[in-house]
């Protein structure tokens, strides 16, 4: 195997999966190439020292009821890492008032009345126990947008006041614009399978209660120290030749292979492999399959991103926060004085994970959502002070930071759109024609860290075979 190459294109986690599975697959042999734009690894996975501390300024947490990560934590002998929430409860503000995040919801859609009785007006809990005797829903196989769709069924306030938060600090997205089928399959199931109300569709999907005594698998996971040993760990055992701050500016077919233009424009660099995995966002992608897959790059360029930002805020020790392990904010919440909120969310992290507890408080303010650019065109300084401002507002506390992180994730998320699970199989059914090219990335089937674990691995597993069956051929 010590005539292969294959290149992986994008250094995020998607990219480092494959690259990791590529040399399980291929064995020490083969060569493996990560191009990767930034300055350095990792994509969405970053972790800095913010008052001494190591702080995730982006991902900070992976689905633990997924088994792809916890399985990949294991598999790198990092499991000694892995923590788990606090079980400190989260909390919404909605309507002027902040409470806690309902239990008995699928992503805030209700599974019953009294679920959300503390969150919705009078009238809002009327809409909600009517609509199981509306005519039932009949999706026919259709994606509809989740803010009509709960518009049409509850009325404005369940989308305002829960699901658009929630939908919100998953997506930096509007209800409005997102797709059901792509954002809440188990919801777009139960209705296909023929349950007509979205209350009982969502009583469906709840977990069953714990046996008496028992508990609840953790819903989350993160590793102590930060993700980025996650990067770091698939950096060294993929043991792929990592090239940063290079852009791949072109893509081309050879007759056994693949062509990439690398670097600048002026002194551009030609590097030739047997396969690739691109494991890049949606505009990227999109301009490298123009030519090749120009079928897969009108898919891709369907699908629109979000842009948001981080401030992490590290306060002086003892400065006591509310026993939450955060708030999400509905979009239009204001302040007392009519001020709007600039966040539309915090994570109380000294609090949520117990590894930070005991030194500087950690804050993390969240900033953006989809088609909100006037947020985001504050500088640094101003986007500290209207946080601090809504950190103020919400919990009392007015401390001066010793410590201050802004990061910015410009496109950072895709946005599943109506039909997007349409979107994904045009580009995967284009780029199967395509021997020795697969896709990766948050664009294809979820955003979290688990999802896009899975797409690198079947990536890699899809070039391997096509590079190991030339070989043996």
């Amino acid at each position: 195997m010590s005539d292969v190459h294959v290149a992986v294109v994008g250094g995020g986690i998607s990219g480092l999966v494959a690259a990791h599975r590529l040399r399980c697959l291929l064995g020490p042999g083969a060569r493996i190439t990560v191009l990767e734009q930034a300055d350095r690894l990792g994509g969405k996975l970053r972790t800095e020292e913010v008052a001494g501390l190591a702080c995730d300024v982006g991902a900070e947490a992976f689905l633990h009821r997924r088994p792809e990560a916890g399985e990949l934590v294991a598999e790198l002998d990092l499991a000694e890492r892995l923590r788990h929430p606090t079980g400190a409860p989260s909390t919404i503000r909605a309507g002027g008032e902040t409470r806690p995040v309902p239990a008995h919801t699928l992503l805030g859609v209700p599974a019953s009345v009294e679920a959300v009785r503390g969150v919705l007006s009078p009238e809002g809990l009327r809409r909600v126990a009517a609509e199981p005797h509306l005519p039932p829903v009949e999706l026919a196989g259709a994606d509809v947008a989740v803010g009509a769709l709960l518009r049409e069924r509850f009325g404005p306030e369940v989308g305002d006041r829960l699901v658009g938060p929630l939908l919100g600090g998953v997506y930096a997205g509007r209800p409005d614009a997102l797709g059901l089928r792509a954002t809440m399959p188990q919801l777009a199931a139960a209705l296909d399978a023929g349950v007509g109300s979205l209350l009982a569709a969502a009583a469906t999907t709840m977990p069953a209660p714990p046996q008496p005594h028992g508990r609840r698998p953790p819903v989350f996971g993160t590793l102590a120290g930060g993700l980025s040993a996650l990067v770091d760990r698939l950096a060294e055992v993929s043991a792929a030749r990592v090239r940063l701050g290079l852009p791949v500016r072109g893509l081309a077919r050879r007759e056994r292979g693949w062509r990439l233009e690398i670097g600048s424009a002026a002194a551009p660099e030609a590097l030739d492999v047997d396969g690739v995995v691109l494991a890049v966002p949606a505009p990227a992608a999109r301009k490298l399959l123009t030519a090749v897959a120009p079928a897969a790059a009108e898919r891709y360029a369907q699908v629109e991103v979000a842009s948001m930002a981080v401030v992490t805020l590290a306060l002086p020790p003892g400065t006591v926060l509310p026993e939450r392990s955060g708030v999400l904010l509905a979009e239009g919440e204001r302040h007392a004085d009519g001020t709007p909120f600039a966040a539309k969310a915090f994570t109380f992290s000294s609090g949520k994970w117990a590894h930070l507890a005991g030194g500087p408080v950690l804050v993390r303010g969240s900033a953006g959502r989809h088609g909100d650019v006037a947020v985001l065109q504050r500088d640094d300084e101003d986007l500290v002070a209207a946080v601090r401002a809504d950190l103020a507002e919400l919990t009392g506390v007015t401390a001066p930071p010793v410590d201050v992180r802004v990061t910015r994730w410009g496109g950072g998320l895709p946005q599943y759109g109506v039909g997007h699970l349409d979107v994904v199989r045009g580009v995967e059914d284009a780029v199967a024609g395509l021997p020795g090219l697969a896709v990766a990335g948050a664009t294809l089937h979820g955003v979290g860290i688990p999802a896009c674990i899975a797409t690198g691995d079947a990536a890699a597993a899809r070039v391997a075979a096509h590079v190991l069956g030339r070989v043996r051929g």
